[in-house]
């Protein structure tokens, strides 16, 4: 039987460098921020659909994320309209996966997992945490970060204390040593391969 781990986190938390570390161990992982990106590509399954519903969202072929954020925040109706259309598309992108992944342990990097309430299909939640210093300096030394954009993003976001308290794991990314010893015990732990 195979075990689905949701994984997610704060911004800053460590979650894409966590799901790396489980990619380095041979364990497939879905990224949802990955399979949009995929989406909205010169392409992609969703430009046609956006751009008949938004069609200045269509730059060069493609969906403009920056366009799209700047609509979203003139008018909500935007955000409901995009929505109807991504969703399903994601569903089917990771349905996809799903059937051609194979291995005792399956990952899903999915950022708004708790906040979106869509974790009952998967058989445990990961949390990743820091201490929100240690959060504070990653986020804010992103190119072109600014504190208010951080307090706006996080505003958005579940409290990290209550992602935790709803976490069926926690792994706490303050070294990059201690991360990838966690993961690995939990993947043993998951995987049946952890001393009984």
């Amino acid at each position: 039987m195979t075990h689905l781990l949701g994984l997610t986190g704060s911004i800053g938390m460590g979650k894409s460098t966590t799901a790396r570390m489980f990619r380095d161990q041979g364990i497939p992982v879905w990224d949802a921020d990955a399979a949009v990106h995929e989406l909205y590509a010169k392409g992609g399954a969703a430009v046609g659909p956006i751009g008949a519903a938004i069609p200045g969202a269509i730059v060069d072929g493609a969906v403009s994320r920056d366009i799209l954020k700047q609509m979203i925040a003139e008018d909500l109706g935007v955000m409901g309209a995009l929505e109807e259309i991504v969703h399903p598309l994601v569903a089917q992108h990771r349905a996809e996966f799903l059937e051609t992944s194979a291995g005792p342990l399956l990952v899903f990097d999915i950022p708004l997992l708790l906040e979106t309430n869509a974790q009952d299909w998967l058989s445990s939640v990961l949390v990743v945490t820091a201490p929100s210093d240690v959060q504070q300096e990653r986020v804010l030394s992103r190119p072109g970060m600014t504190e208010a954009q951080f307090e706006r993003i996080l505003a958005r976001q579940m409290p990290d204390a209550e992602k935790r308290a709803r976490a069926d794991h926690i792994i706490e990314t303050r070294t990059l040593d201690d991360t990838r010893s966690a993961v690995q015990k939990l993947i043993a732990e998951l995987t049946g391969l952890a001393d009984a």
